[in-house]
């Protein structure tokens, strides 16, 4: 039995480069959303948050003394591209996926509209949130906790490169030691940057925990969902 109805995935876009420069490689992304249609057979329901790191980083040269503003909606924009490709790859594979956008793309995208999100959801749609919070000033790291909040996930996990968060840099220090679990509190007294600022806080105040993990390791979002020992657990 899942731990877990209902959670909130967030990707980085970098992880959909795999080993290439920037981009979206094609055989990370086909792995990528064979673990999530694993996750979704057995009954949870998925959303999706995904950054735009992989294709703003070809460009982030050129926006070098931009307007943050300005940089930022491109990065936005970034997120719509990935979700685009994200969701084409879900219907190759069988599931059923749905790109809302926080910025009104109407030609391209559906708008995000809550209680539509949740009817995809209770249908067993995979949703995948684009555009960040459609503000500038704030990552995907805090749209994953707003949207993970507003359609009352049980748990934000957190993909990564790594499998948690460690006492220290684990590439650096070969001593250093995952953390199974650990509160926000003692998170944010040791300095470690499970996410962003703004989206922990509200993670924390809104009593939702945060699973980081590695994505890179085949089974390990099936092993979390069934609340198998993998990565950290962040929690109140």
């Amino acid at each position: 039995m899942p731990a877990y109805q209902r959670i909130l995935l967030k990707l980085s876009g970098e992880a959909l480069m795999g080993d290439d420069a920037f981009g979206i490689n094609h055989g990370t992304i086909v792995r990528m959303v064979e673990e999530v249609a694993e996750v979704t057979r057995l009954g949870v329901q998925v959303a999706v948050v995904i950054g735009g790191g992989n294709i703003f980083r070809g460009v982030a040269g050129g926006s070098v003394g931009m307007d943050r503003a300005t940089a930022d909606y491109m990065g936005m924009l970034a997120t719509v591209m990935n979700s685009l490709a994200l969701a084409d790859t879900m219907e190759k594979a069988g599931l059923v996926a749905r790109v809302m956008s926080a910025i009104a793309i109407e030609q391209v995208v559906e708008p995000y509209v809550r209680p539509k999100a949740l009817q995809y959801l209770e249908e067993g749609k995979v949703v995948i949130f684009a555009a960040g919070t459609g503000n500038p000033f704030f990552t995907t790291d805090t749209a994953a906790a707003l949207r993970g909040a507003e359609i009352g996930a049980q748990i934000v996990l957190k993909a990564t490169k790594v499998d948690g968060v460690y006492t220290a840099d684990p590439k650096k220090d070969p001593s250093a030691t995952r953390y199974a679990s650990i509160t926000f509190d003692e998170a944010m007294g040791k300095n470690l940057q499970v996410m962003d600022a703004t989206a922990f806080a509200l993670c924390r105040d809104q009593k939702l925990p945060i699973k980081v993990f590695s994505i890179f390791k085949p089974g390990a979002l099936r092993n979390v969902v069934l609340g198998g020992d993998e990565g950290t657990l962040v929690h109140v």
